[in-house]
């Protein structure tokens, strides 16, 4: 009888580990990373007017919500929500993390929505466990601060690499661990404060590739892929700020 006890909780154990964010206490993507740049130091200046219905927090692919490509198409689908964007190159989850604690973000702000997506420039260096439990950290962190604050996890977006300059990437040249990162972190939703939405497939062609027309480098997003983004979530946004 012990003996099976033990092999069924060690299955149930085999089990969890896929599925199952990595804790904070011995987890480095979940440890906070100084991110004290012109950016972050303008974002204070920005949220110091304590504006802004809607936040976005994120890494490249968010501040490129600001580039020439992208302006128009985040004022015409998001402008009426009064949106702050808080995207910054390069982030990590730790960065994101630290903005919201230690270089206090989004303290002037009364958002009714964050919205989130990051974590891919996690991949290199992080397991999709660690990756998906520093996301976690920061929707505990947002709810702390913010209570009354809902939230809308989006899935990380495909991404790819190894293919020829210039070509497109098939399915099979897609980054493994975006899809291993979502799986674990679509079970963070409670769907009454935390939403959860993977729109990845969106960005994809029939075969289910990546086309450099919607992301030039395979990880960044043309105007086209800007386009799909808010067209994915604009009626999300609408409902949960109401």
């Amino acid at each position: 009888m012990i003996v099976r006890r033990f092999v069924l909780a060690g299955a149930a154990l085999a089990l969890c580990l896929p599925l199952c964010a990595e804790e904070p206490k011995d987890n480095p993507a979940a440890k906070p990373l100084n991110r004290d740049n012109d950016r972050h130091k303008a974002f204070l200046k920005i949220v110091a007017k304590g504006e802004g219905d809607v936040i976005f927090l994120g890494d490249s692919i968010t501040q490129g919500w600001e580039g020439k490509a992208a302006k128009k198409v985040w004022d015409e689908n998001f402008g009426p929500f009064k949106p702050v964007n808080l995207g910054i190159g390069g982030d990590q989850t730790g960065h994101v993390l630290w903005r919201i604690t230690e270089g206090k973000e989004i303290e002037p702000l009364k958002p009714k929505l964050a919205v989130i997506m990051i974590g891919t420039n996690n991949t290199g260096g992080h397991s999709a466990e660690q990756i998906a439990g520093g996301i976690k950290a920061i929707i505990t962190e947002l709810q702390k601060q913010k209570p009354d604050m809902k939230i809308l996890l989006l899935g990380v977006f495909p991404r790819a690499g190894g293919v020829e300059k210039g070509a497109d990437a098939p399915k099979e040249k897609l980054n493994p661990k975006i899809k291993q990162i979502n799986d674990i972190i679509s079970k963070f939703a409670d769907n009454k404060k935390v939403f959860y939405k993977d729109i990845g497939d969106k960005f994809l062609n029939k075969d289910g590739g990546l086309e450099r027309k919607v992301m030039p480098d395979l990880l960044h997003l043309s105007e086209e892929g800007y386009k799909i983004w808010a067209a994915a979530i604009k009626d999300d946004i609408a409902k949960l700020v109401k």
